[in-house]
């Protein structure tokens, strides 16, 4: 299969390759033309060739770039080409975007991704959202980045359903890695266990806590084992925002995904060693960017919503 994709960062590029891997054509574009197999959209758009299929473009860029794409995108496709966006946008905007292109007869499908810089590797969890046919076209791709087995791919529901499914799965990240970085602060304060990354992991088997996140907290523990060389800084992604939000909407009771929310907040008053941990586990699954404990102070007002 053949297939457009736009943004090649720190996931885009490790998808690209993991497609191609699967023995499907990507032409992908990037601003960096260093990595990019176009110089703009309408070259990537041009060089989609095959005759068997819609042209299919995968948007895979920052939130607040996914507008511009789109709107491009829209005058540069055909009746029955499929967008695809793969970003973490608000749910509430899909719907939205998928209007904009059916003015033009083109399909949109909404994919939550999950996955970080383990992706290429380990393949990518897949959220998405759309009409059953637009779906099954594309499930080919699907194939390509989604873990082998069973699991790893959900078609959640029409339009926004799997930018809504990220969401919440981000949500509930939130939560456990809240939970795993209040465990490590107490260990660390009291003056009873020898070796916590030790203890941390000794929980990697055999306990109902074990997780991927805990694989990463021990990871990061065996870099730095007691998270020196990081700030106790943790942005916020915009999810979790979200995820609090759509429960208060819905009248639905989330204190823990809610209290995590507000410690990345506190986190940006205090250098906690609990937000050490948060921080460090985002650094080793998403690649996210780590504030030095040795730079000068930051300013702690907070930072705009990524992605």
């Amino acid at each position: 299969m053949e297939l457009g994709l736009v943004g090649l960062g720190k996931m885009g590029g490790n998808m690209r390759q993991r497609i191609r891997n699967a023995g499907h054509t990507v032409v992908g574009f990037d601003h960096n033309q260093e990595i990019s197999d176009a110089k703009d959209l309408a070259d990537m758009v041009g060089k989609l060739t095959a005759t068997d299929q819609p042209k299919v473009v995968w948007v895979m860029v920052p939130v607040q770039a996914i507008d511009p794409v789109v709107t491009e995108l829209a005058e540069l496709l055909s009746p029955g080409d499929i967008v695809i966006d793969g970003g973490n946008s608000r749910w509430t905007d899909d719907t939205r975007r998928a209007a904009q292109l059916a003015e033009k007869d083109i399909k949109f499908v909404d994919c939550g991704v999950s996955g970080g810089v383990w992706g290429l590797e380990n393949g990518y969890a897949l959220m998405c959202g759309g009409e059953k046919d637009t779906v099954a076209t594309v499930m080919p791709i699907f194939e390509a980045l989604k873990p082998e087995g069973e699991f790893g791919f959900v078609h959640a529901g029409k339009v926004g359903a799997g930018h809504f499914s990220k969401m919440v799965h981000n949500g509930i990240e939130y939560g456990i890695m809240q939970a795993y970085a209040e465990g490590y602060e107490l260990l660390e304060a009291a003056d009873v266990v020898d070796n916590v990354p030790e203890a941390f992991r000794s929980w990697r088997e055999g306990t109902v806590i074990r997780s991927w996140l805990l694989d990463l907290l021990v990871n990061a523990l065996e870099d730095d084992t007691h998270l020196e060389k990081i700030r106790g800084y943790a942005d916020d992604s915009g999810e979790g925002r979200w995820t609090v939000e759509a429960a208060i909407d819905h009248a639905v009771p989330v204190p823990a995904i809610a209290a995590a929310l507000f410690a990345r907040f506190a986190s940006r008053q205090d250098d906690s060693p609990a937000m050490k941990a948060i921080a460090a586990m985002r650094n080793q699954f998403g690649g996210h960017a780590v504030k030095d404990a040795d730079a000068a102070d930051p300013s702690y007002a907070t930072p705009p919503i990524k992605h």
